[in-house]
């Protein structure tokens, strides 16, 4: 991890973007006290549509409206 001051950011900030990209930690200083830090970004992973759809079906399956409709839950809740 590399300490840089803020001017120091600021001016030759391409140079550090190019050296985060490549997996370096920036920790960037103000008067020599930590006030960010820069690291790589790394998307999520993708999520799995099958899965998401098969646990959705699982949860309907163990959780129950018990007897009552959708709508006759909305009405209960509107009194």
């Amino acid at each position: 991890m590399k300490k840089v001051g803020i001017y120091e950011a600021k001016t030759h900030f391409t140079k550090w973007i190019d050296q985060v990209a490549e997996g370096e930690t920036l920790i960037i200083t103000r008067h020599g006290k930590p006030v960010a830090i820069m690291n790589s970004y790394e998307p999520a992973d993708k999520t799995d549509l099958k899965q998401v759809k098969n646990e959705l079906r699982h949860l309907r399956k163990e959780k129950t409206l018990k007897g009552q409709s959708v709508r006759q839950m909305i009405e209960e809740g509107r009194r």
